[in-house]
């Protein structure tokens, strides 16, 4: 998967974040939709993020992502007060 497709639907979802955030998202996508060693992740990637079911997934793999990122700094906060 190219980083580049990555930035394209984050970019849909209006979704910002910073460089290593990305990259553990990038990672975490690639291992969750058996990508990782795919001859053309890329253009795989891109195909699903075309048909309507797949990109669905996406933006829920990339949602609960968010949600599970969003509990861990709430739980670090509330270790830190």
């Amino acid at each position: 998967m190219s980083r580049a497709v990555l930035d394209a639907i984050l970019n849909a979802m209006q979704v910002l974040l910073s460089d290593i955030e990305r990259e553990q998202l990038y990672h975490e996508l690639l291992a969750y939709f058996g990508l990782v060693g795919a001859l053309n992740e890329c253009q795989a990637l891109e195909s699903a993020w075309q048909d309507p079911y797949n990109k669905r997934e996406i933006e829920e793999f990339i949602r609960a992502w968010l949600r599970r990122k969003q509990r861990r700094r709430e739980e670090t906060i509330t270790w830190v007060v």
